[in-house]
């Protein structure tokens, strides 16, 4: 986002929805995003936050849900998403082996915040950066969390910053995309976001706007290393759709066919994680009440949702790609930007 050239930017638009102001996950309203990057030599890391609103969330809960698509992954949080379907912390997303270091600083934010907190139930999803960066020396700390808080806007950069700083995605610099489209509802108009970590895919399987580019790409490009396809994904899906937990998760997990119009295929080793959340029902903490109403969509109209749900994820990991700048990393690994060889697969149709 912000100056950045995106997939659009490049004559190819994706699906036939329209989309949100910015296309973005900001294009909810409230929804924040902040990096804190970590970028030097064989450091190549960071962590990204997700701020479903910018009060006091532990206080003023959304309506969550979570769908593990293949669950080879270290994501916190996700347990309590599933019984209670509420989120009640920041979405902290970062690599593999500093799960425990955002946990405990997310926890140390979520403290300084509000006094009455004896128990929370931190959000931390992660992919795989080892190849990039010097992943065993734990280059992220508590600290950086309070950064990434700081940092959030709505307006924010995409491909290899934050917790995208390392990742791989189709053999190609991957790391942080969105994108949102909208959703006209009783003729009033709703925005669905989705935000990735994209850290998956076989470049010979890579698919722009239903054109098989990927082996003609992996002829120009020809890739350092042949490894079988063992990435991951996260997928974070933001609304303001009134919805339950339970159609919120029916909602979130129409970002598989997304994942598959790009050409992915969901492998062994591979963690796909999709978290999402509702802005339009707060849940107090400290509720008075013991009836409550909550406004939910007739599930007869939520066809137009999944399917906007399906396009951003797609153009959402197509901008983590065309975003993202050719790096050079751990042990001399160079992994090449798609946007220094998008001009040599077009014209698209």
């Amino acid at each position: 986002m912000k100056t950045q050239k995106r997939i659009r930017d490049f004559n190819i638009p994706i699906g036939n929805m329209n989309t949100g102001k910015n296309n973005s996950i900001t294009d909810v309203e409230g929804v924040k995003v902040g990096h804190v990057t970590l970028n030097n030599n064989k450091i190549k890391t960071g962590i990204t936050v997700v701020l479903p609103h910018t009060g006091n969330i532990f206080r003023k809960k959304v309506v969550g849900a979570c769908h593990v698509i293949n669950g080879f992954g270290k994501s916190t949080g996700l347990l309590q998403i599933e019984e209670l379907g509420n989120i009640e912390t920041p979405i902290m997303l970062t690599n593999t082996l500093s799960v425990g270091a955002a946990h405990e600083g997310l926890v140390k934010f979520m403290l300084s915040i509000d006094e009455n907190i004896k128990s929370i139930n931190p959000i931390i999803c992660e992919c795989n950066d080892s190849y990039l960066n010097d992943i065993r020396e734990l280059h992220v700390k508590d600290y950086h969390v309070f950064e990434a808080i700081k940092n959030a806007s709505s307006s924010f950069e995409e491909g290899n910053v934050g917790a995208g700083t390392g990742m791989v995605c189709y053999e190609l610099k991957g790391g942080v995309g969105t994108s949102s489209r909208v959703v006209s509802i009783d003729n009033e108009i709703y925005t669905v976001g989705v935000l990735v970590l994209s850290n998956f895919g076989d470049m010979e399987d890579l698919i722009i706007n239903g054109n098989f580019v990927g082996k003609n790409l992996k002829n120009i490009i020809k890739p350092e290393d042949e490894k079988e396809e063992e990435g991951s994904i996260i997928l974070i899906v933001a609304t303001d759709i009134p919805l339950s937990s339970r159609q919120l998760k029916r909602v979130i997990k129409r970002v598989e066919p997304g994942i598959a119009k790009t050409g992915g295929f969901i492998g062994h080793n591979s963690g796909e994680i999709a978290i999402g959340f509702s802005t339009a029902n707060i849940i107090n903490h400290f509720e008075e009440n013991t009836i409550l109403n909550m406004k939910i969509i007739n599930e007869a109209n939520i066809n137009k949702v999944f399917k906007a749900v399906s396009e951003a994820t797609e153009e959402a990991i197509l901008n983590s790609l065309i975003c993202s700048n050719t790096t050079k990393g751990k042990d001399g690994h160079i992994v090449y930007s798609l946007k220094d060889y998008v001009n040599e697969l077009l014209p698209l149709d």
